[in-house]
């Protein structure tokens, strides 16, 4: 029988004080961790220990015997009926914030103590290491022992979406209390440091996404400029491989290596700044960044890129709202099938339209001369317009689609998906329909005096978002019949 030496695991404590508790999360958090760090580079140096080596992920649990009295505006902070819940937590240093206030609501909402202890599920080795430079866990053979043999390891099959998809079924009578488990977590963190060249303690709560590299720079030299005013609220522009700047006048190092998906973070003290992310082209990069976003659980994300006009009255340059989407991506089709519904979030398309007016000068009944609201269609298939348009032209007319691109609806159903408000906002670069194809030559005019007008747009939009209280712009729409307390 093979030993196993574990990391101290305390009696469960209780709390009725959310900033205790949280204190108590990253308390064991960071024992379990130094723990597998300690034995694991002892292990590089002197060799296989004779024993398995094991620490686990803390918990938070509540347990309720009553239905919750609490505002039913409130689409989040409380469960849903009586019953016993639990979430693994990893990182609660990163997480702070967000866990005082959910546990904080949980406690206020229910009239109970939450209970903070070690769970019963490990923390893989490599994500125990992942914060700490001086360590690098080895590909599996280069170590002189089996890795896998004496720590744990990260282990795909409890690693899902089980519960934001609404399929996670409990074995043990506890149900969830949170989106994401820990491990879930984790490898998402994993996976944002290695998409985006950016540490994932960089991003901030509310992120634009765009298709385009163009924007990138526009982004910048606003950042550069609000650095510059002192009451900007505004503290850092990071960019990636973390290059950090705090003023304007600062030079960025350029990357040796461009990022399959590079992050930008225009920083606010309270983590309520902008993040941009140039996803680049396709459904499947845009459901990547927002797989692995979602964990940070966001106030809000955005989508503004170009797509193709599909509308004679539509001019180069013109904006499109998007209040609905046709999906044929596919990407998603698994997860969250085409008959679900994505619908439009009220505060979301009234702070776009609003930051358009505001941007362009022009208001109410003059907008529709530079902006459609209407369909957007986001297609898998970049060259479509190669292939016989009778089929998938019919269908753009009768889904009423004024707009085509390839990322928006996957955004957007993600979003929904995972509970993150979201909305569409596109800029109109070809008419394929129409002749008026995405040429070098054609284009360049239009990217010079469009994209700094269109980065603005959403810019505005967030920052008027950040405004708003939480529980009205993370509307009940996003929420299902039993869903989680944690946002």
């Amino acid at each position: 029988m093979i030993q196993i030496q574990t990391a101290p695991t305390p009696k469960p404590e209780k709390f009725t004080d959310a900033k205790q508790a949280v204190d108590r999360l990253e308390q064991l958090y960071a024992e379990a961790t130094q723990f597998l760090s300690h034995h694991f580079t002892k292990a590089l140096e002197q060799g296989a220990p004779r024993c398995r080596i094991r620490a686990f992920y803390p918990e938070v649990r509540v347990s309720t015997s009553t239905f919750a009295q609490v505002d039913t505006r409130l689409s989040f902070g409380h469960v849903s009926s009586p019953g016993a819940f639990a979430a693994t937590i990893t990182r609660p240093d990163l997480f702070r914030n967000y866990l005082r206030q959910q546990i904080g609501l949980l406690i206020e909402n229910h009239g109970q103590p939450v209970w903070v202890g070690p769970s019963s599920t490990p923390i893989p080795v490599h994500f125990a290491v992942a914060s700490d430079p001086n360590v690098t866990v080895p590909q599996e053979g280069a170590a002189d022992f089996t890795l896998r043999d004496v720590f744990d390891v990260p282990d795909l099959s409890t690693t899902n979406d089980d519960i934001v998809n609404g399929t996670y079924q409990p074995t043990d009578g506890v149900r969830p209390l949170a989106p994401f488990t820990a491990q879930r977590v984790d490898y998402s963190l994993a996976r944002l440091s290695h998409y985006t060249a950016t540490d994932p303690e960089h991003f901030q709560n509310y992120v634009l996404f765009t298709n385009y590299q163009f924007y990138v720079s526009e982004f910048e030299a606003f950042a550069r400029a609000q650095l510059d005013i002192p009451d900007s609220g505004y503290t850092a522009f990071v960019s990636t491989d973390n290059a950090m700047i705090t003023r304007g006048d600062q030079t960025l190092a350029t990357p040796a290596k461009s990022p399959q998906m590079p992050a930008y973070h225009l920083k606010r003290a309270d983590g309520s700044g902008i993040t941009l992310v140039n996803i680049g082209v396709g459904p499947s990069n845009a459901k990547t960044a927002t797989d692995h976003i979602a964990v940070l659980r966001p106030h809000a994300w955005l989508m503004v890129g170009h797509c193709a006009g599909l509308r004679n009255t539509q001019a180069l340059g013109d904006f499109v709202l998007a209040h609905a989407y046709l999906r044929e991506d596919h990407v998603l089709d698994d997860d969250l099938p085409v008959w679900v519904p994505i619908p439009a979030l009220a505060e979301i398309q009234i702070a776009l339209e609003q930051a358009v007016a505001q941007v362009t000068a022009l208001e109410g009944y003059e907008l529709k001369r530079i902006m459609r609201t209407g369909t957007v269609a986001t297609i898998d298939n970049r060259n479509w317009e190669l292939r016989d348009h009778s089929g998938p032209v019919q269908r753009l007319s009768q889904s009423r689609a004024v707009a085509l691109d390839m990322e928006s609806a996957t955004i957007a159903a993600n979003g929904y998906r995972f509970r993150v408000p979201y909305g569409t906002l596109l800029c109109v670069s070809d008419k394929p329909l129409h002749g008026e194809l995405k040429l070098p030559g054609m284009a360049s005019d239009f990217y010079k005096t469009q994209v700094a007008r269109h980065l603005m747009i959403g810019i505005h939009a967030m920052e008027q978002l950040r405004t708003m209280p939480l529980e009205r712009i993370h509307s009940r729409k996003l929420r299902s019949f039993e869903e989680t307390a944690f946002l």
